[in-house]
């Protein structure tokens, strides 16, 4: 009798210990610190954020954002150059500095991260594809960090890519 009250009582612990413990959201400090790990201008800054992508569950605590529109009204894969993680870790950038209303004062360095990620998709090519990549990349970068959270214009978009194909050309020569 004994025996099984002690085995019924370490089942009992044993089933406690094991079950998930309640989620308790991260502080604002917290947050705000594994914000600015993810959006850096950086590789490893980089392989994080795509690390906590991949599994974001592991982040709930956190109540991040992770909702994206890709390159917003920008094609994702323009030219077959696939930028579409770059535009989704500035949309987590953008989206969740936004809600913490520390957006302003991180801008900056998540369009420099925006451009960093682009300028590693362009390391791929040689030649001629790197060179179109690059100013490709450099005409996004120009158009976020001026239009970057505005309501922009096609009228807008297309001086920044006419700036974009003369950087582009200049580069060739």
């Amino acid at each position: 009798m004994v025996r099984r009250a002690l085995t019924a009582a370490a089942l009992s612990s044993v089933a406690f210990l094991a079950a998930p413990l309640p989620a308790h959201a991260a502080t604002l400090e917290q947050k705000l610190a594994a914000l600015s790990s993810f959006t850096q201008p950086t590789a490893s800054s980089a392989a994080g954020w795509r690390s906590a992508w991949q599994n974001q569950q592991a982040w709930a605590d956190y109540a991040f954002d992770w909702s994206t529109d890709l390159c917003s009204s920008s094609p994702d894969q323009p030219l077959g150059f696939d930028f579409r993680m770059p535009c989704r870790r500035h949309d987590f950038g953008y989206r969740n500095y936004k809600a913490v209303s520390r957006f302003p004062a991180n801008k900056t360095h998540i369009d420099d991260a925006f451009y960093f990620d682009m300028r590693q998709i362009c390391a791929g090519y040689s030649g001629v594809g790197k060179s179109t990549c690059d100013g490709i990349a450099w005409t996004y970068y120009q158009a976020v960090k001026q239009f970057g959270a505005l309501n922009v214009t096609q009228a807008q978009l297309e001086r920044i890519r006419s700036a974009g194909e003369r950087a582009a050309l200049d580069a060739q020569s």
